[in-house]
């Protein structure tokens, strides 16, 4: 797992404070570290464009072009000048050694091997103006490979995108993930992530959190290495199918697929479930894990809560969510909830937390879901989407 974090900024900080480090020290590692992929990843003498803002994202940008300088064919395009202390010092150090600069917008008819945003950061809490999204058009519209420093220009601090964003195949952020890299709607403009090394590894750089991002070294898959066994050595996975039997049967494949030795679907209709899946109008007495929900469709909500009441491990799914029995699961430690969006504001609703539409959710899906999890902690959640 990796950690994640709202912000950095307290984590510079703690570099200045704790650990001697200055921010020119820190801006100069994380410069080099896009430097370093741009060299490992392309031959010179290729072309690259590096579109600077006011600030000390700007500044890194700026860095950046002196360290590439000679070597490729750098343009550095500062369209509004530079405002921070950092930024001046940079630009400074880059006209010392001829790095070209301009401020000419035609810069921006050219063709390049590499385009890098490095506009604005993650910190961006305002909308941009007219001139920073006719920028970004035409840098979206270049093709080239792109690379945004730090966060694609245009996704504000929450991961939302309110009008444009910088189209990155490869975002390189600094010091740590930040939760605004995996909102949904981010996803589409940040590409491959990678972590720039600040001067200082990051077990010191950064503080406890309480977000994560699951890598694939966190599943545990369900081997079955004892070979003195049986089908029933590994569980009988029981799936309610309701009025859309497609839905449950699917599930019912995947559980045996992922594992389970057993597989029953529950049902009162007529069903004809391939020969390895059995068939129940009662929940089997040994189930050992159940799944309701999918395609539920019109079903006895009684009979649902009396098969749902037992400390039988569940995972609750789609039609559930918009019924006022699931309020009696949620106490239950028992219990994995995968809405979709649109599902999961009907359960927000339900439990009178919040009364959103999907829209909404989207642009703060961490926040709506650390408001359920605050208010639910024994159930786990799983909110479906493009992370």
């Amino acid at each position: 797992m990796q950690k994640l974090f709202n912000e950095v900024r307290s984590l510079d900080q703690k570099c200045y404070e704790q650990f001697g480090l200055t921010e020119d020290i820190l801006m100069e590692h994380a410069a080099n570290s896009i430097a370093t992929f741009i060299e490992e990843s392309f031959d010179p003498p290729s072309s690259i464009l590096i579109v600077s803002g006011m600030g000390n994202n700007g500044a890194d940008g700026i860095a950046l072009a002196r360290l590439l300088h000679t070597k490729f064919d750098v343009t550095l395009y500062i369209p509004f000048g530079t405002k921070s202390s950092m930024g001046k010092l940079q630009k400074k150090r880059a006209e010392l050694i001829s790095v070209n600069i301009t401020t000419d917008n035609q810069i921006l008819e050219h063709n390049y091997t590499i385009v890098v945003d490095a506009l604005f950061g993650t910190g961006l809490k305002r909308e941009l103006n007219s001139d920073t999204i006719n920028i970004i058009k035409k840098l979206n519209e270049i093709s080239a490979y792109k690379i945004a420093c730090d966060i694609p220009t245009g996704i504000d601090i929450n991961g939302d995108v309110e009008q444009i964003a910088f189209q990155a195949h490869t975002t390189i952020t600094m010091g740590a993930l930040k939760n605004s890299l995996y909102n949904d709607i981010a996803k589409d403009y940040v590409g491959e992530i990678i972590v720039a090394n600040l001067g200082i590894q990051r077990e010191l750089y950064e503080n406890e959190s309480n977000y994560y991002l699951l890598e694939v070294s966190d599943l545990k898959l369900p081997l079955r290495e004892n070979q003195t066994s049986h089908k029933g050595s590994f569980g009988h996975f029981s799936v309610i199918v309701g009025e859309k039997s497609g839905a449950g049967m699917l599930c019912a494949e995947a559980g045996f697929a992922f594992g389970a030795g057993l597989v029953s679907v529950i049902a009162h209709q007529s069903l004809n479930p391939p020969y390895h899946i059995m068939k129940n109008h009662k929940l089997p007495k040994n189930t050992t894990a159940i799944a309701v929900g999918m395609g539920l469709g019109k079903y006895d909500s009684k009979e649902i809560c009396e098969l749902l009441e037992n400390d039988i491990p569940k995972v609750i799914d789609a039609d559930l969510f918009y019924e006022k029995d699931i309020l009696k699961l949620l106490d239950k430690n028992n219990a994995i909830l995968t809405p979709h969006p649109k599902e999961f504001c009907s359960l927000l609703k339900l439990t009178n937390l919040a009364d959103i539409q999907v829209k909404k959710l989207q642009k703060d899906r961490f926040k709506y879901v650390e408001l359920f999890s605050k208010n639910y902690p024994d159930v786990v959640l799983l909110l479906k989407g493009a992370n």
